[in-house]
């Protein structure tokens, strides 16, 4: 596959996918929480609503490098985004993004505690597999004739 090829699989998985773990950095440690991700691939940006009161403000001012790790574990397909992340206070983003899940945190998207995240990807990996049966049947046939197993596609890309 070429690199257009990959990057374009970055981003159909992160856009079928939709949720993924947000890791910041706090101080020396990682800390990781569950995001609804809003994928721009023409903007090469992915938005996230938060609330100011989460802390990842704080983190983000100090160190603003971030991961995005998402899972399909049902179809075994992961991506891991690397970028930097800034806090946006645009109400125009806010509507844009605003829809259900959003509700169960916020009364309205008029709450003055909403800000948006935006991260820029820099650098993604993805493992696209075979599906979980056919997966474990490669790694059982590989362990027993010692060689490596093929389950899948992986590629490192630059976005």
């Amino acid at each position: 596959m070429t690199e257009q090829d990959d990057a374009t699989r970055v981003w159909d998985l992160v856009e079928t996918i939709g949720f993924c773990m947000l890791a910041t950095q706090n101080g020396s440690e990682l800390r990781a929480r569950p995001m609804t991700a809003h994928a721009e691939r023409i903007e090469n940006a992915i938005y996230f609503l938060t609330d100011v009161k989460a802390h990842k403000d704080e983190e983000i001012a100090l160190r603003p490098d971030v991961c995005l790790a998402y899972a399909d574990t049902k179809r075994q397909k992961y991506v891991s985004v690397s970028g930097r992340v800034e806090i946006l206070k645009d109400r125009r983003w806010i509507d844009e993004l605003w829809g259900p899940p959003a509700k169960i945190w916020w009364d309205s998207p008029n709450d003055p505690a909403i800000r948006v995240l935006k991260v820029t990807p820099s650098f993604a990996e993805f493992w696209d597999c075979s599906g979980t049966i056919v997966s474990y049947i490669k790694m059982v046939a590989a362990a027993i004739s010692s060689a490596k197993p093929d389950i899948g596609e992986n590629a490192k890309v630059d976005l």
